[in-house]
């Protein structure tokens, strides 16, 4: 279960990255035709900016959900490993030697 919460928040940080790279890109854009003009292009050249302004604030939303669902199955994984620790320790050298063992067969 822990391995799909890691899984799951490595997969949100990555859609969380590449949201940035757009936002990032779309702002490049926009400053890059700050100069051009026109009325139909700077209607919509203020539009992307309100629709950047949204994204930005999205992509704040969605670092902080990303970081205290990180915080909370850190803190879910310490308090097993407190309660339970000769059954974590057991599960981790079996890990270890299943590892070792296929890294044996190579």
């Amino acid at each position: 279960m822990e391995q799909a919460i890691s899984e799951s928040n490595r997969t949100k940080g990555k859609m969380v990255d590449d949201f940035k790279s757009i936002v990032n890109d779309a702002d490049d854009l926009l400053q890059a035709t700050a100069k051009v003009s026109g009325e139909g292009f700077n209607l919509a050249r203020d539009k992307l900016t309100e629709k950047l302004k949204n994204a930005k604030a999205s992509l704040a939303d969605a670092e902080q959900l990303v970081l205290d669902r990180a915080k909370q199955a850190a803190t879910a994984t310490d308090d097993y490993v407190n309660d339970n620790p000769w059954t974590s320790v057991g599960i981790a050298a079996g890990v270890g030697l299943l590892i070792g063992f296929l890294a044996a067969k190579r």
